[in-house]
């Protein structure tokens, strides 16, 4: 490699490159050049230290990274391919597996598979859920972080479900595995590590195969990952690691930033390197991102200079309400684009993926085209919209069973599905049967006259009705204590249902825009990659590894961005650094938006934004 060859690297990157032998952190901040620094790792250890390339394994977090990694590296060494192995932690733990037990692609559990397994599982513990699709998800998460933690199962709490219930579900599934010779990608990493751990001659064959390793984002590891990394690094511990500490935000998947904060007990030789130039954002960014990022206790210090000049100051503003918001943020993507710029420049992030349905529904009607990196679950499909809609047809005159029999019990007027025997009800059956029982007639009675109360209101204030006078409200907050929920996140459906009721002046009018919504999703779901030209609509979590030249950070206010479950510092901690995600995507322009109405009630800025202003 010629002395030219180098200039394109600044003297840090090349500090970091041109390491040699033994254990090495690299600090990689935002738009610092990490696949940069990685790519001319590689090739240094090929052209300079003559290292084979068969020896040497690059792991990253997704089979894009890993693809666009060692195509990247094609293109700059000219070659048509490579001996030097670019891979994910599983597809490089299950080349192991394979070769140890003879495992082929079929033997890995298909993700249909898999919630078929979990389905059955739990219709055998009876625990009958609202929402069936929600459960499985909590449980599916909950199995995968036992599988990498291995806490005493016996003594496990349990967040999905009861302790017991869980644990049945868990030896369910697991024996359910074992039985039909298949395996899930927990499985990959506890089966090869076990594998590594009882069988040295194996450990050792990799040992030799893979005498160079290098980690990309290892911020995101987690401790079964870095246990099998550290048996395949040793003895030589040839380990090249970058990532960014400020940048670790899948702690509910099981990633901890104290590995990467503790490597140099770990390892006490290890070199570091900070790659301490942004080249993506403006000054102005840089600067504010870091003066947010500061306030956490438990990471590596840094100075993060910006390559770009000061630019535009980070724009912050308090809105009356999300209507003032979105209003704002229509007129500013209209303004950009009548300017001559793209769709495809702009990015709207939020904190989690119900947040934008409002600006999803504005963004249709306003013809701006959209695409999300997120599927925004329907709030329609929610369980406790299904109940507020079968009462707003029941309202409207609908007599059917099946209505009746989803509302009839909520709020509780003791009503027996057994009085229902007929496809549609009759209020006069209904009294007749329970004549002897005055009690239950009167709840009867008063559903009936609330109802066509109800029907005489726009869906703005049935919906009103419904929640305060008919008692759905009452009823959330019992199931809730019932379920051991937080009644808040179940109120807080209800409140946005409000704001989207709002305007309609009809049900028809309602359900006939609802059906729009739903077709525009299908179809945008359907196309999601095929028009560039469209603003880009993603959580924060989503949109690591992104950039754009504006990002509008929305509904920055407490409760959403730090999130309402945020309870212990190390929660608080990882909440800021998501939020320095989102705001070190933004190339040129940055918004952070904040409103003092939140459906309706009261919201205070989000600590962030206060501490960027302070």
């Amino acid at each position: 490699m010629s002395s030219s060859t180098w200039s394109a690297l600044s003297d840090v990157q090349r500090q970091a490159v041109s390491h040699r032998d033994g254990p090495m952190l690299v600090l990689a901040g935002p738009g610092s050049g990490k696949t940069l620094v990685l790519t001319w790792r590689v090739r240094y250890l090929t052209e300079v230290c003559h290292i084979n390339p068969g020896e040497i394994l690059v792991i990253t977090f997704t089979r894009a990274a890993a693809r666009e990694m060692k195509a990247r590296y094609l293109r700059m060494t000219e070659a048509e391919d490579t001996k030097v192995s670019f891979g994910t932690f599983h597809a490089v733990f299950f080349q192991i597996l394979k070769l140890a037990y003879g495992y082929r692609s079929e033997n890995i559990l298909r993700e249909e598979e898999k919630y078929r397994f979990l389905r059955e599982a739990v219709l055998k513990q009876k625990l009958e859920p609202d929402d069936e699709a929600e459960l499985l998800s909590a449980i599916a998460s909950e199995i995968s972080r036992v599988k990498n933690e291995r806490p005493e199962l016996s003594a496990y709490k349990a967040t999905s479900c009861d302790a017991r219930s869980f644990l049945a579900i868990y030896n369910d599934y697991d024996n359910r595995l074992r039985r039909s010779g298949k395996i899930d990608f927990d499985d990959m990493l506890g089966y090869c590590y076990e594998l590594l751990k009882e069988r040295p001659d194996i450990l050792s064959a990799w040992q030799r195969k893979f005498r160079y390793i290098l980690v990309d984002e290892f911020q995101d590891i987690n401790q079964l990952q870095y246990d099998i990394v550290r048996m395949l690094a040793a003895p030589e511990d040839n380990l090249f690691i970058v990532g960014d500490d400020d940048q670790s935000i899948y702690r509910f998947r099981g990633a901890k930033p104290q590995i990467m904060l503790h490597f140099e007990e770990d390892y006490p030789a290890a070199r570091r390197v900070l790659l301490d130039t942004n080249y993506r954002c403006t000054g102005a960014i840089v600067e504010g991102a870091g003066r947010v990022i500061g306030h956490n206790k438990e990471r590596f210090p840094k100075d993060i200079r910006a390559a770009k000049e000061k630019g535009p100051a980070i724009l912050t503003h308090l809105f009356k309400n999300q209507e003032e918001e979105y209003a704002c943020i229509l007129d500013k993507i209209k303004l950009w684009k009548e300017r001559g710029g793209s769709y495809g420049d702009i990015a709207v992030l939020f904190r989690t993926n119900t947040q934008p349905r409002k600006l999803v529904e504005e963004l249709i009607s306003e013809d701006i085209p959209f695409r999300m990196r997120d599927s925004l679950p329907n709030l329609y499909d929610h369980w406790i919209v299904r109940d507020v809609f079968t009462y707003l047809h029941m309202a409207k005159g609908s007599l059917k069973r099946s209505d009746f029999l989803q509302i009839m019990n909520r709020p509780k007027r003791y009503i027996s599905r057994d009085c229902l025997e007929e496809e549609e009800i009759s209020w006069e059956a209904l009294l007749s049967w329970y004549e002897d029982r005055p009690w239950v007639c009167e709840r009867i009675v008063k559903l009936r006259k609330d109802l066509k109360l109800a029907g005489r209101l726009s869906p703005s204030g049935a919906l009103h009705y419904i929640r305060h006078v008919i008692g759905y409200e009452e009823y959330l907050q019992e199931y809730a204590q019932y379920r051991g929920r937080n009644p808040e996140e179940l109120l807080a459906v209800l409140d946005e249902l409000s704001e989207l009721a709002k305007g309609f002046a009809t049900l028809a009018q309602w359900e006939e825009h609802i059906a729009r919504v739903r077709e525009e999703l299908a179809r945008q779901a359907k196309e999601r990659n095929e028009n560039p030209d469209s603003v880009s609509l993603s959580t924060m979590h989503s949109s690591k590894g992104l950039e754009y030249r504006i990002v509008f950070l929305i509904d920055a206010n407490e409760g959403i961005t730090p999130h309402r479950r945020t309870v212990f510092e190390e929660d608080m901690e990882e909440e800021r650094r998501l939020f320095y995600v989102a705001m070190t995507r933004a190339k040129e322009l940055l918004y952070l938006f904040s409103v003092k109405k939140l459906y309706g009630k009261k919201a205070e800025r989000s600590r962030f934004v206060e501490e960027l202003l302070e």
